[in-house]
C-alpha cells in the first residue's frame, strides 16, 4: 500500500512523499527501501538518523529523519497495527477435518475450524469463528467463546470457560487439577478432588506450556485483557484482575488475589493466600510473601520497596570486605579493652 494509505489506516500525520510504496515492516537496523519502521524510545534517536527505511513512525519529539515520518503520540501501538496490516493471512478455512472428533451433542458456532486430531467433547460449545488447531482438546461441557484461537496440543478441561477472543498458545492447559492433598495419619496423602472450574474472561492470552489449575471449590478466574507468558503456573483458586501481565516462569500459589493492571516480571514467585493490590509492579525474580499495597514497585526476596532493594543490592558485592573490616575492628577493640584492663 502507499504511505498515504498507511498513514490513514494508522491515524498518523504524514510528513513526506505519500506516494511511496510500503511493502514490509522492519526494525530500525534492518529496514530498507519499501519498509516502515518505528521509534518509541528516544535513546535510539541516533539510530533513526541512520535508518534506510522508507518511513518511520515516531512522535513529534523526533525533529527529523532521512525518510518520511508518520507522526503519532503512540508509535509503538501504531507500529503494532502496521505489523497486522502486512501480516500474511494464515487463518484456516472453516470446517471440521475428517480426522477430528466432535461429539454428536457438541455445539459448534458459525465458521468454526476444527483441525486434524482435534477433539470436542460431549456437550461442549465452541463460539463462532473460533479456530481449534490440530490436537487441540476441548473436553466435555467446556465453553469456548467467539473468535478464539487454540493452537496445537492445547487443552481446555471439562466445564472450563473461555470468553471471546481468547488465545491459547501451544501446550497451554486450562483446568488442570489443583495441587491439593490431605495428609493421612500414616504419612501418605489423600488427593483432594479438584472438581470446580477455570474461567478466562475476554481477550486473555495464555503462553506456551502455561498451566492454570482448577480448584476443589469456587473457581480460578483470569480477568479480561490479561496476558500470560510461556511456562507460567497459576494455582487453584487464584483470581487475576483485568489487564495483568505475567512474564515467563511466574508462579502464583493457591487462593491469591491479584488486582487490575499488575505487572509481574520473569520468575516472580507469589505465595498463596495473599493479596496484591492494583497497579503493582514486581521486578524479575521477586518473591512476594505478604500482601502488597496498591501501586507499589517491589523487588527482591522477601519483596521490599524497589528503591530499598537497589540500595541493599549495591552493598551485596561489598559484603566480604565489610565482614573482614568488621572482624578487624572487633580485634582492635578487643586489644584496646585488654590494654585498658591491664593498666588498672
Amino acid at each position: 500500500m502507499t504511505l498515504h494509505e498507511l498513514a490513514a489506516r494508522l491515524g498518523c500525520r504524514l510528513e513526506g512523499d505519500g506516494a511511496i510504496d510500503i511493502r514490509h515492516v522492519a526494525t530500525l537496523e534492518d529496514a530498507g527501501p519499501g519498509d516502515v519502521t518505528f521509534l518509541a524510545n528516544p535513546k535510539y534517536a541516533a539510530r533513526a538518523a541512520r535508518t534506510r527505511a522508507a518511513a518511520i513512525i515516531a512522535t513529534d519529539e523526533l525533529p527529523a529523519a532521512p525518510c518520511a515520518i508518520l507522526r503519532t503520540a503512540q508509535p509503538y501501538l501504531a507500529f503494532t497495527a502496521a505489523v497486522g496490516l502486512f501480516a500474511p493471512d494464515e487463518r484456516p478455512a472453516p470446517g471440521v477435518s475428517p480426522l477430528a472428533w466432535v461429539a454428536p451433542d457438541a455445539d459448534l458456532g458459525d465458521n468454526v475450524h476444527v483441525g486434524p486430531f482435534a477433539v470436542v467433547g460431549a456437550g461442549a460449545r465452541v463460539g463462532a469463528r473460533t479456530i481449534l488447531h490440530s490436537h487441540a482438546v476441548v473436553q466435555a461441557g467446556a465453553r469456548i467463546g467467539a473468535d478464539c484461537v487454540l493452537y496445537p496440543h492445547t487443552s481446555v478441561r471439562n466445564r472450563c470457560q473461555l470468553g471471546n477472543r481468547v488465545i491459547l498458545q501451544d501446550g497451554a492447559v486450562i483446568g488442570s487439577d489443583g495441587y491439593g492433598y490431605a495428609p493421612r495419619p500414616d504419612g501418605t496423602f489423600e488427593k483432594i478432588p479438584q472438581v470446580s472450574i477455570v474461567v478466562l474472561e475476554d481477550d486473555v492470552e495464555v503462553g506456551a506450556n502455561a498451566t492454570i489449575d482448577r480448584p476443589a471449590v469456587g473457581e480460578t478466574r483470569i480477568g479480561a485483557g490479561t496476558k500470560i507468558d510461556n511456562l507460567v503456573q497459576i494455582a487453584h483458586g487464584v483470581r487475576l484482575g483485568r489487564n495483568v501481565i505475567a512474564a515467563a516462569q511466574v508462579g502464583i500459589a493457591g487462593s491469591t488475589t491479584v488486582g487490575d493492571n499488575v505487572m509481574l516480571g520473569g520468575q516472580v514467585g507469589v505465595v498463596g493466600h495473599v493479596a496484591i493490590g492494583k497497579g503493582v509492579r514486581a521486578t524479575a525474580q521477586t518473591g512476594i510473601a505478604n500482601d502488597v499495597r496498591d501501586g507499589a514497585l517491589v523487588s527482591g526476596y522477601p519483596a521490599i520497596d524497589n528503591r530499598d532493594w537497589l540500595k541493599a543490592s549495591a552493598v551485596f558485592k561489598r559484603l566480604p570486605e565489610l565482614k573482614k573490616a568488621v572482624a578487624d575492628l572487633e580485634r582492635r577493640l578487643a586489644a584496646l579493652e585488654a590494654a585498658g584492663r591491664g593498666g588498672e
